[in-house]
């Protein structure tokens, strides 16, 4: 049987492939996005609960109304944004799923995407299966900047969405203030959409703080914003999500969210509901958290041959080898998990142009000894 398939080049996702191989070779696992160790005891009790209780059928479509009254309470909290519980807020199995259903609802064949390299890899082939065209822009390194003149260039008639992702993976860069007030003057008297990921939203670093689309009307009122429970709440598998959106908006990705996942999981969006109710400044914590673990495993590094500048969000940490080694970075990254055992993330997996740095991706989403075992290995290079 033939198929003719809509994604011929796209293969296994390059954090599978690293993952597996890291498993294969006993190497610690510093690629894949995801903590060794565990969320809040109180959420898990939380979710044993419901689960023996039996709150184990559907949910509403949009999710579990104590659920979405949360996020909408910390969204005006946080934020500022007054945002509708019921017209709003939509609860997820996963960010990725929100992200991919605001570009099925929205982009059309023909039209075009704009979106930031390095991009996450699951931008582009949404795009593509909406029949829409995806326009990469390189982010300027070393800081990983966007460069606003480049964005106002490609701009046209066709342009129907502009993809932000901050804080950034894989980079670890912050949009700044000024960074909104460009994209307003850009998309203002447009019919582009706004589409933030925004799954890192409480791990920023420096003192710095997230400049979320929901901090600005005009940005707010053409735009999806994605979060995610796992990334706050160290629960990676528990893949659940949501998406804040004007009513319109909203209305259009439910559309599309019915048909694709329809819920999300019943018992584990109660026992969020119970903690974010319990515990709602936890997720101001995370910043200190996160850095104190970034600031180890960067120091650990200090005098090794790798080139580091402490990222100022997500919990990702880049590094440039080419003190090290010439390979290419998928190479490296092999080779580090093969040889020195710690696994890696390469950065070219994201660009749509070869890169002219040398960088792989840390995660420091780790406990310290992992963070300082992984180090030791590596600054011996």
């Amino acid at each position: 049987m033939n198929i003719d398939s809509k994604l011929p080049d796209i293969g296994t996702t390059i954090f599978s492939v690293m993952s597996a191989l890291a498993q294969q070779n006993d190497a610690i696992n510093l690629g894949q996005g995801f903590p060794d160790y565990d969320g809040p005891a109180y959420l898990r009790e939380r979710l044993a609960h419901y689960v023996r209780d039996g709150f184990n059928q559907y949910p509403p479509m949009t999710g579990v109304e104590a659920l979405r009254e949360q996020i909408a309470l910390k969204v005006q909290r946080l934020y500022d944004r007054p945002v509708s519980a019921d017209s709003e807020v939509t609860v997820v199995p996963g960010a990725t799923e929100a992200l991919f259903c605001a570009i099925m609802a929205t982009v059309n064949a023909g039209d075009e995407v704009i979106v930031f390299d390095p991009a996450y890899d699951s931008y582009e082939p949404a795009v593509r299966l909406a029949g829409g065209k995806t326009i990469h822009l390189a982010l300027k390194a070393p800081e990983f900047t966007v460069d606003w003149q480049q964005v106002r260039d490609a701009i046209n008639q066709r342009t129907r969405m502009i993809i932000l992702n901050s804080p950034h993976n894989p980079t670890g860069s912050v949009l700044s203030p000024d960074d909104l007030v460009h994209l307003a003057d850009l998309v203002r008297d447009t019919n582009i959409v706004l589409l933030a990921d925004e799954v890192y939203e409480h791990l920023v670093y420096d003192g710095l703080s997230h400049q979320s689309l929901l901090l600005v009307d005009e940005l707010y009122e053409r735009a999806f914003v994605v979060s995610s429970f796992g990334k706050t709440f160290h629960v990676t598998g528990w893949k659940t999500g949501y998406c804040i959106a004007p009513p319109l908006l909203s209305a259009q990705l439910r559309k599309v969210h019915q048909f694709v996942t329809f819920v999300g999981v019943t018992p584990i969006q109660w026992a969020l509901a119970d903690f974010m109710r319990a515990e709602p400044d936890y997720c101001l914590q995370l910043a200190g958290f996160y850095q104190a673990k970034r600031d180890l495993f960067c120091n650990a590094l200090v005098g090794s041959g790798f080139q580091i500048t402490p990222s100022s969000g997500t919990y990702f940490q880049l590094a440039d080898y080419s003190q090290i080694s010439d390979r290419n970075d998928r190479a490296m990254c092999e080779w580090l998990t093969k040889e020195v055992k710690v696994a890696a993330i390469p950065i070219s997996v994201f660009c749509a142009a070869p890169l002219s740095h040398q960088y792989v991706r840390f995660c420091f989403a780790k406990q310290d000894n992992t963070l300082l075992k992984a180090a030791k290995r590596l600054a011996s290079l």
